[in-house]
């Protein structure tokens, strides 16, 4: 599997269903992001199982995001139309409601092939999670196989942590959460973090 972190996120263009429930036909994710973080994921189909859990936990959580500047965009084999149904569904009959953020249709699955997520045997994508940051650069790639949800929280995590290296230049080490010191990237500062915090990790 490719590694994604430290390259450019690849860019794509492709049908989607937009927010406000609009297709386009044409959603370019570089010229949505426009300078925004990105928060890109991969999931295998619409109506099926742990994807609406996952998809909820992110829609539930775009105001959050959207605090940080991070645009979220969902991506899957489907088509548009299977996205508007889907989005038209209410959640007791298995469907999502109204979510938050665009759904792209990768009908022709070069978008999951790109990003390295696709299963060609079946056809479908891992549960596959890019965070870009402002300059279109990956940062952080995390990929479940289809049984394992993803926890959206972390997603958020990641990008307070990413937004707090870039703000102060100081790392973030295990467990970090918004609101706790950083470390100095050097022998002197390991060593005073791991004297105050050792036993917490």
């Amino acid at each position: 599997m490719a590694v994604l972190v430290g390259k450019q996120a690849p860019d794509f263009t492709a049908a989607a269903v937009l927010p406000d429930g609009e297709i386009v036909e044409n959603f370019n994710l570089r010229s949505y992001l426009n300078g925004s973080y990105g928060l890109v994921f991969f999931y295998p189909l619409d109506f099926t199982f742990v994807c609406p859990s996952e998809i909820l936990a992110y829609s539930n959580r775009v105001p959050k995001f959207e605090e940080l500047n991070v645009k979220v965009v969902a991506v899957s084999v489907d088509s548009q139309f299977t996205h508007a149904a889907w989005r038209n569904t209410a959640p007791k009959d298995g469907g999502l409601g109204p979510v938050k953020f665009p759904m792209v249709a990768d009908m022709t699955k070069q978008i999951a092939r790109d990003y390295d997520v696709l299963i060609e045997k079946d056809g479908v994508a891992l549960r596959g999670t890019f965070l870009i940051d402002r300059e279109g650069v990956v940062r952080h790639q995390l990929v479940n196989d289809l049984p394992l949800g993803r926890n959206a929280d972390e997603a958020l995590r990641m990008a307070d942590a990413l937004q707090f290296h870039e703000e102060h230049g100081e790392v973030c080490p295990a467990g970090w959460q918004k609101g706790q010191e950083g470390m100095q990237a050097d022998a002197k500062g390991v060593a005073r973090y791991l004297g105050e915090h050792a036993e917490a990790l």
